[in-house]
């Protein structure tokens, strides 16, 4: 008889499962988030994770997404592509399904792929979570996105954050007002995106000569003039936390710059809306470095970070993008939005004690101690499902008591409900509050004071089960745990 061969179990490089515990924290991230999107009236799209590679490619997003894309073969031999953002398979629906209403608000939360080099908190697939309004000129737009944005960080309980804006326009500007050919424009503000990584050193370092890194790695300099770099080194320096204080500053910089006055103009009505709906720059600033990576934004730019966290640099950013549904209709669509990135912003959450650790969706877990109970324990379980608490019964193999206890304390259920024929006799069900009876079990001194302790606790009537666990649940919210 032949053994059959055994295969290793493993993921690609860059790949990697989320177990219980992530997925709890995630969803609940999602959900919240959700729920902010839909007060706004946005409705959700899913799309394939594969998309004809033509879609992708060409889509204006740089040179470094279009280096990132994963090809996928299909039967037909089609060239496919796993997607690397919602932003344009979100083009391509607006372009394949002209039924759709105008303006089209939507959000969308799924994976993407990019082909990048694994390394720490660097992964090739990762979750993005994306509103964005499609057929909107108004500024107001933009004003709505920057306001989910703050909503959403703020039902999430992140901390303190700042959003900071742009404008692509008003960047372009700056290309005039230095004296840089607009063409050159997409590897400035590559550069320029970098300040808060690299400091305004380096950056000055690559738009003129370049540098060697701490690694040893030559970076290449852009090769503009010095006098090219000093206008620009005049720009950053605006750096005002009153926005009112931001725009008039930069009126008097870009003063005779062509244009320069329609962008400004945009940037302070957006501004002044966010005055007008309470957000001030405790939570939004005006921050003119602000460039963002993907070449196919055409107008306003934001982007988020936790203060409390800033080494998990930018959770949150997108921007307008006029021009990316031109490739599919031919015509100009306005549209602007933003995405979320749940990987990055769940690790910082995580990292603040604002999420993760709860490895159950049950609240209850109704323990097995006698097998002629069986039907107890189902009853027990479906009476609190029936009321709306999530509630689990041991089906496990282990009869002991302590090991069924065990099982509790590793799936991190609040609460455990011990039914054995004392208690049916009785007419009562104990509920054991797990966390509280593992502390206190620490200060007993020994197994027979543990005993006439039962620490964390209690009996309440057999017909009062539900009540007694609302009311045990409540006190375990009310101490944060």
């Amino acid at each position: 008889m032949t053994t059959p061969s055994t295969v290793e179990a493993r993921i690609s490089r860059g790949l990697r499962d989320l177990l219980p515990e992530q997925m709890i924290a995630r969803q609940w991230m999602i959900d919240t988030v959700r729920r902010v999107y839909e007060l706004y009236g946005f409705v959700p799209l899913a799309t394939p994770a594969i998309e004809y590679l033509e879609v992708l490619r060409g889509s204006e997003a740089g040179q470094e997404a279009q280096q990132s894309i994963f090809t996928v073969g299909s039967p037909e031999k089609e060239a496919l592509a796993l997607r690397f953002d919602l932003t344009v398979p979100l083009a391509r629906v607006v372009a394949q399904y002209p039924e759709l209403p105008r303006p089209f608000r939507r959000y969308q939360v799924s994976p993407v792929w990019r082909a990048d080099k694994p390394d720490k908190g660097r992964f090739r697939e990762f979750t993005q979570f994306d509103l964005d309004s499609v057929g909107v000129e108004s500024e107001i737009a933009d004003t709505e996105v920057i306001a989910g944005m703050c909503d959403a960080l703020s039902a999430l309980q992140c901390g303190p954050y700042l959003v900071r804006f742009s404008s692509r326009g008003i960047l372009n500007s700056l290309l005039a007002f230095a004296g840089i050919p607009e063409e050159r424009g997409t590897d400035v503000f590559r550069v320029l995106d970098k300040q808060d990584k690299i400091g305004l050193s380096k950056v000055r370092k690559e738009l003129t000569s370049g540098y060697q890194d701490e690694s040893g790695d030559t970076i290449p300099g852009l090769g503009l003039g010095e006098d090219q770099v000093d206008r620009i080194e005049r720009f950053l320096a605006i750096q005002a936390t009153d926005r009112r204080e931001v725009v008039a500053e930069l009126r008097e910089v870009f003063s005779g710059v062509p244009g320069a006055e329609d962008q400004i103009s945009l940037v302070e009505r957006i501004s002044s809306h966010l005055f007008a709906l309470g957000y001030g720059e405790d939570r939004v600033r005006l921050d003119l470095s602000i460039a963002r990576g993907l070449a196919y934004y055409t107008g306003p730019v934001f982007e988020a970070m936790l203060l409390d966290a800033p080494q998990f640099g930018s959770v949150f950013g997108g921007g307008r993008y006029d021009d990316l549904v031109m490739r599919f209709l031919g015509e100009r669509i306005p549209a602007t939005g933003a995405s979320m990135g749940v990987d990055r912003l769940l690790a910082a959450l995580e990292y603040l004690g604002r999420a993760g650790g709860q490895k159950s969706t049950a609240k209850a877990l109704v323990l097995t101690m006698d097998a002629a109970l069986t039907e107890d324990y189902l009853a027990l379980t479906w009476e609190l499902r029936r009321a709306g608490i999530p509630a689990e019964v041991y089906l496990g193999t282990e009869k002991g008591l302590k090991k069924q206890l065990r099982y509790g304390d590793a799936t991190g259920v609040p609460i455990a409900i011990l039914y054995g024929s004392n208690e049916k006799e009785r007419g009562v069900v104990t509920l054991k509050d797990m966390e509280v009876g593992r502390q206190k079990a620490q200060a007993l001194a020994d197994r027979q004071e543990w005993l006439e302790a039962r620490p964390g606790q209690r009996e309440v009537p057999r017909g009062e089960l539900v009540a007694g666990v609302k009311a045990m649940l409540e006190e375990i919210a009310g101490a944060g745990r």
